[in-house]
């Protein structure tokens, strides 16, 4: 380059650094315009890119939190997000069907769910049971804790059923597991009962038919005064009465009344087979106030034969029997099965009151929809707040 050019252009630039007046130079007001104008649209695009993120984390959960699927979410995102449901149920399909038929598959009606933790002891019990649930369009799920599934092949409804195995398991194990909320959540009504129920006075059409009109959102059967087993009393069937949502009692330190807010006066049923404490918990899953969601509906009632097969024998028929002794050898001692069954239950209770009482500490933005008088902590509740396991914005039907 020739030696004028480069002093020209050195000038240029001098002009530019000290405040010339050179054609170069761009006036201060108009450049922070362009600035802040680049800068607005920046951060217009990141929201924007942001808020379609959490729309999409959205739709992935089908409770409308985006942080449920994070994880799965994050590694499926190359899928199309109308490929994935974001729910399924437990409805059998056919090998193959007719082209007429295909566009009512996926069409449900009244479809309700009936699920059984079952052992081949009770096979006529359970037949007798499930005889009842069919004509009313019920599906049938069988969770097989013996482990024997074959020995039930030669019901007529057996093929129809879904059967689940798992050896030694409880009735709440099947469930938080095959019961998903995401699984169930077609189903207008839930039943999830024990083996041992005689239904000799109830009918499932009757049944539905008080619950619907009455607004209950979790009930149960009332149990025969007969029944072998019966740890509450507002599980006990009134004569004079159609349905029942609370009890009146004085006896020991319970004091039942019309002022009584909770369990065991009011808004509880009772369930067992590895869940004790979930009893007094079932109304925080009652979609409002459980003194009105939450009943026992007593002109259809069964009787509880307290049949507990799980590390025992069998109890005797009559009521008040004891339950007989089963043992088994561990390390060369012999196991009552039963007494470590309670001890296995009691513990189980401990560590889930623990897990209650930390996630209400740590969820900040929770209050108490039904706090205890002796304590008037307050804090935010959400609305949508349930017990992971057991609430799915449907209605369920609990019997011991």
């Amino acid at each position: 380059m020739k030696p004028q050019s480069w002093k020209w252009l050195t000038r240029k630039k001098s002009g530019l650094a000290d405040g010339g007046k050179s054609s170069f130079k761009m006036k201060p007001l108009p450049f922070m315009a362009v600035l802040c104008t680049v800068m607005l649209f920046i951060v217009y695009r990141t929201t924007k890119y942001q808020y379609h993120q959490e729309e999409i984390d959205k739709r992935w959960n089908l409770w409308g939190e985006g942080k449920g699927y994070s994880t799965t979410s994050g590694k499926l995102r190359a899928l199309p997000q109308g490929i994935i449901h974001a729910n399924s149920d437990l409805e059998l399909r056919p090998l193959w069907s007719r082209s007429s038929s295909r566009s009512k598959a996926s069409a449900y009606t009244n479809r309700n769910l009936l699920a059984v933790p079952v052992g081949i002891k009770q096979k006529h019990n359970v037949d007798a049971m499930v005889q009842k649930f069919l004509p009313e369009n019920f599906t049938i799920t069988l969770f097989h804790y013996d482990g024997n599934v074959n020995g039930w092949r030669d019901l007529n409804w057996s093929s129809k059923a879904i059967h689940i195995v798992a050896v030694n398991q409880t009735k709440w194990w099947f469930a938080k597991r095959f019961l998903h909320p995401d699984i169930v959540s077609i189903y207008d009504y839930v039943f999830l009962w024990d083996e041992d129920l005689g239904v000799e006075h109830f009918s499932p059409s009757r049944y539905l038919k008080i619950i619907k009109e009455e607004g209950l959102e979790i009930s149960q059967p009332a149990l025969d005064p007969n029944s072998t087993e019966i740890h509450h009393r507002i599980t006990i069937r009134s004569r004079t009465k159609k349905f029942h949502r609370r009890v009146y009692e004085r006896r020991g330190s319970t004091r039942c009344s019309d002022a009584s807010e909770g369990p065991p006066c009011t808004g509880m049923i009772l369930s067992m087979g590895g869940d004790w404490g979930m009893d007094m918990k079932l109304g925080y899953c009652a979609q409002g106030d459980r003194t009105k969601n939450v009943g026992v509906v007593d002109s259809e009632y069964v009787v509880h034969k307290g049949i507990q097969t799980l590390g025992g024998s069998g109890p005797d028929t009559q009521k008040g029997s004891r339950l007989k002794k089963t043992t088994t050898r561990q390390g060369g001692a012999a196991i009552d099965v039963r007494t470590e069954i309670r001890r296995q239950s009691t513990w189980e209770l401990e560590t889930f009151k623990e897990r209650w009482n930390k996630a209400t500490a740590e969820d900040k933005s929770w209050v108490d929809p039904f706090p205890n008088k002796s304590n008037q902590r307050r804090i935010k509740r959400r609305e949508d707040k349930c017990l992971p396991s057991s609430c799915s914005g449907l209605t369920l039907v609990l019997a011991i």
